[in-house]
Formats: structure tokens, sequence, C-alpha cells
């Protein structure tokens, strides 16, 4: 069972790594990169040529400890995110899974986002 879990977090930081030679962020669009975890969900608004977080969210916050880590909080999340980057005037992103799979969780912080107006 470990190696299984080995093997699949490998596979993960493969698939990371060959994203990120692809996607960068900018001020003008920068990078929205997602993580999850079993307990927590995490969205963060980078600009890579800075090297600058310019926006985050996550589930151990003060305020948003009541969202869980599921779809319908992934949802949730990536609402409160769009509206935090909208506030910044940041309308187009450039979304980072992370060497998720695009489902579950992470298509939902998707969806997310972009029901809070934002394009990507």
């Amino acid at each position: 069972m470990l190696r299984k879990m080995l093997d699949k977090n490998r596979k993960r930081q493969k698939r990371k790594i060959h994203i990120r030679k692809y996607i960068s962020g900018t001020a003008q669009k920068p990078r929205l990169s997602v993580t999850r975890s079993n307990r927590a969900l995490y969205m963060q608004v980078i600009d890579d040529e800075k090297g600058r977080t310019l926006a985050s969210a996550s589930t151990l916050e003060k305020d948003l400890r009541g969202i869980k880590a599921t779809a319908a909080g992934a949802a949730q999340l990536g609402e409160i995110m769009g509206k935090r980057l909208l506030e910044k005037n940041i309308t187009t992103v450039v979304f980072d899974r992370n060497g998720y799979l695009y489902h579950g969780l992470v298509k939902a912080m998707a969806d997310g986002a972009r029901k809070a107006g934002l394009r990507f």
C-alpha cells in the first residue's frame, strides 16, 4: 500500500513538472494554482515574473473554516477566490491544476471561479 501511494505521488509530480514547463503567470494573466489534501483546499494566484502571490484562499482561514474538502466546498472556495480577484481587477488567469487530474475537487474549484466571473 505504501508503494502504491508513493507511485501515485511520483506520477503527480511528473505531471506537475510537465505542466509547469508550459504554464507561467504574468501581471496581466497570473497563474491560478490549486492544491488539495484530504482535509483542506488551497488556491493561490501567482505572478511568476515577480515571484509574488497576488491573492490566496484556503479552507484553513479563520472565516472559511466551515468549508469542507468536498465538491460543494471546493466550488464555494472557487467563488470566494474569484470575488477576491475581481476586487483586485484581475479577470483572466491561467489555470494550473498542479498535476492533479481535472475532475472532482479540482474541477469544482475551477467551475466556482468561473461562476464568480473569472475567465480561463
